[in-house]
């Protein structure tokens, strides 16, 4: 039985440029930390990202939502999840603060997280065993489909699930081998060009394949110049990603876009805002055969749909410390899944978590085992953190999702 509810305010300021971008400069990584406690002395950790300042407001929210699970049994709950999270996230009064986005969407999101943690902990198995384990029909009463009707039935996401389950173990052997890896920390915004190259070269002998750099210069002249000193760097056969964090409109994006073309970039992502799908539908044809990446900004399944119908995304990054948690996650790859768009999700939780979804996507829907994002400064302070080796994530063997924060003292509040 569910005992009690505590939630953290988490906050681990940057420095030296780490984590910039053309838009949050000063970044101050930080999470709201639900924790919730069973009658056997377990803890489910949940996390949800923010940047610092209102992340007090979240951990109010989170408190609230959290309450509601005292006295229930986590197996009850987990049972029929999707009923759950859809009557707190169509809550009344706190959905008029959404619906289904901002600072009460994170909420739920940090105690789903935590739901997630305990029922593997309580398992005693690590998150992606658990998901694994589950049949398609209990996988699918995790989750919450409502407004996805007309593109993805309950009937229609079971039958995704049924049909890779024949091939799976074909793919159980990522299992083994790690999942790829790209790095993120080796082209941050305010990084100098010395150390932009620098850093290039580090991650080729660490064994990445592919690495992301952050543009969105307030002279476009210096986008184009880095990223040329990217690509000379790590030459033609690596993976080059650019981010602009939606620091462009479209008429700027149109142009830097057919710019970056030259250094022949993986993607190009969050160009513009990320509530504006017909931006992002010219964009996309614009810029063909360059392809966009979307999601580190879009708030729940609904805003992704329109993204999947319109066709405009050659990625979603979806992340589960974003969107409502696990479930929305799930929800998010089953869409992605029926519209063969890959999902390479975003790292608010510094690839905790989702080193574990990903192994659920690969395995149980057949997603391609494309890489998952690696940024590294805040292992110090998870009891857990990731193992990434040779450029890939070693899978995780601990019970629960690997989101367990070390000493209290590196709470704010």
């Amino acid at each position: 039985m569910i005992r009690k509810i505590v939630v953290k305010d988490a906050r681990f300021p940057l420095t030296n440029g780490a984590g910039s971008d053309a838009v949050h400069q000063q970044p101050v990584y930080s999470y709201t930390v639900a924790c919730v406690y069973d009658d056997k002395g377990n803890c489910g950790t949940g996390l949800a990202f923010t940047l610092g300042a209102g992340n007090e407001l979240v951990c109010a929210a989170a408190r609230f939502y959290g309450e509601q699970l005292i006295g229930k049994e986590l197996n009850e709950v987990m049972a029929t999840f999707g009923d759950w999270f859809k009557q707190r996230a169509d809550e009344q009064q706190f959905r008029w603060l959404g619906p289904h986005k901002g600072v009460v969407h994170l909420a739920l999101a940090a105690v789903t997280n935590a739901c997630y943690d305990l029922w593997a902990k309580q398992q005693q198995v690590p998150l992606w065993k658990l998901l694994l384990d589950l049949s398609p029909e209990q996988v699918v009463n995790t989750l919450d489909l409502s407004y996805l009707e007309e593109v993805l039935s309950r009937e229609e996401a079971l039958k995704l699930l049924i049909d890779m389950q024949a091939s799976r173990p074909e793919r159980e052997g990522i299992l083994r081998t790690g999942y790829p890896a790209y790095d993120t920390s080796a082209g941050w915004f305010n990084y100098s060009d010395d150390q932009l190259e620098a850093n290039c070269r580090r991650a080729i002998d660490n064994g990445f394949k592919a690495l992301k750099l952050k543009v969105g210069a307030k002279n476009p002249d210096t986008d184009i110049r880095r990223a040329h000193i990217v690509r000379n760097t790590v030459g033609a056969d690596i993976k080059v990603m650019v981010d602009a964090n939606q620091q462009w409109n479209l008429p700027q994006a149109i142009a830097i876009g057919k710019r970056l073309a030259d250094i022949n970039p993986y993607w190009i992502e969050e160009p513009t805002h990320p509530d504006d799908v017909l931006a992002h539908q010219t964009l996309a044809a614009a810029l063909q055969p360059l392809k966009l990446a979307l999601g580190e900004h879009v708030p729940n399944k609904v805003i992704f749909k329109n993204y999947l119908q319109t066709g405009c995304a050659g990625f979603i990054q979806v992340d589960a410390v974003r969107v409502g948690g696990v479930s929305e996650f799930i929800t998010v790859s089953l869409l992605c899944k029926k519209y063969g768009v890959p999902v390479v999700p975003h790292v608010g939780d510094m690839g905790q978590l989702h080193q574990h979804l990903v192994l659920f996507n690969h395995i149980a829907m057949g997603h391609e085992a494309l890489f998952l994002e690696h940024i590294p400064h805040l292992r110090a302070h998870f009891a857990e953190p990731a193992n990434i080796t040779g450029g890939f994530y070693h899978t995780p063997e601990m019970p629960g999702s690997s989101c367990d924060l070390l000493a209290l003292n590196t709470f704010a509040g």
